[in-house]
């Protein structure tokens, strides 16, 4: 059973894990089998990397910020508080240079800035765990840290739409075999500012699309045309690279799974058992 506090902090308990860790070697082997090397990448990162992408404007909602806390105020504090704390007050942080960041693709276009990459791009799985301030939060619908998967393609253009196609294709086929009923529905994802020529774009060709099974969204795919790569300096060849990724809610896949699968220990078997 999930243990969920009012503040989006859930626990997976060992059986929910096993279906989280089925899952997660499923999207795997697909990385595997399109040739996108894992990577490993901090868990924080820093605020001048999220402003390139004009993050806290088009995202201050989800803003989260780790910082320090200065011992000298925080014993003043402790002298003065009833206990146990159930805030920490901002006087007593510093000012700090690193955040939570709420998907896990940005670390890659980071890491790859000021590359020129092969003329075919190049691909990257990576697992992160986000963070997201939200409204409000619902099991393992919605939590305030999570793991999310990705499978990111930097290339040409065509690569990039390439990458959506096959991912769409390979999820849908995926669902199907585990009995999931999948819609593949339009969503917005305000990269870019609302009057600008690329949001006009994006309403030619979606910047986003999500897997939704039962209502949640348990996954989607996201094309930034070359927005990451104009920001990082990224090149596939001799032009500014573009960007896509499939990514995956993992604890949305274990709700969605626990679910149709009317608990934890079928879900797994079910997920272990496709080849």
């Amino acid at each position: 059973m999930t243990t969920v506090t009012d503040n989006g902090l859930g626990v997976l308990d060992a059986g929910q894990l096993r279906v989280l860790r089925a899952i997660d070697a499923v999207f795997r082997r697909l990385a595997q089998g399109w040739d996108a090397p894992e990577f490993r990448y901090p868990f924080l990162m820093r605020c001048t990397d999220l402003d390139t992408f004009d993050y806290y404007d088009n995202f201050p909602h989800l803003g989260l910020a780790a910082t320090r806390l200065d011992p000298q105020r925080l014993g003043g504090l402790l002298t003065e508080t009833e206990r146990p704390l159930e805030q920490i007050p901002a006087n007593v942080m510093e000012p700090t240079a690193l955040a939570l960041p709420s998907a896990a693709c940005y670390s890659i276009y980071v890491d790859l800035a000021g590359t020129a990459l092969p003329a075919q791009g190049t691909l990257r799985t990576t697992l992160g765990t986000c963070f997201r301030n939200e409204t409000h939060y619902e099991g393992l619908q919605r939590l305030l840290g999570f793991s999310m998967r990705e499978i990111v393609c930097v290339g040409p253009e065509d690569v990039a739409k390439n990458h959506l196609l096959r991912a769409k294709d390979a999820v849908t086929a995926l669902c199907a075999e585990l009995g999931l009923d999948v819609r593949l529905e339009t969503a917005t994802d305000p990269f870019f500012d609302k009057n600008s020529g690329k949001a006009k774009m994006q309403r030619l060709f979606p910047v986003k699309e999500e897997f939704v099974v039962g209502g949640l969204a348990i996954g989607s795919v996201n094309y930034h045309r070359n927005f990451f790569g104009e920001r990082c300096g990224i090149l596939a060849g001799e032009d500014t690279a573009h960007t896509s990724c499939l990514a995956f809610g993992l604890e949305r896949w274990v709700h969605a799974l626990t679910e149709h699968f009317a608990g934890a220990d079928a879900a797994a078997r079910a997920v272990e058992s496709l080849s």
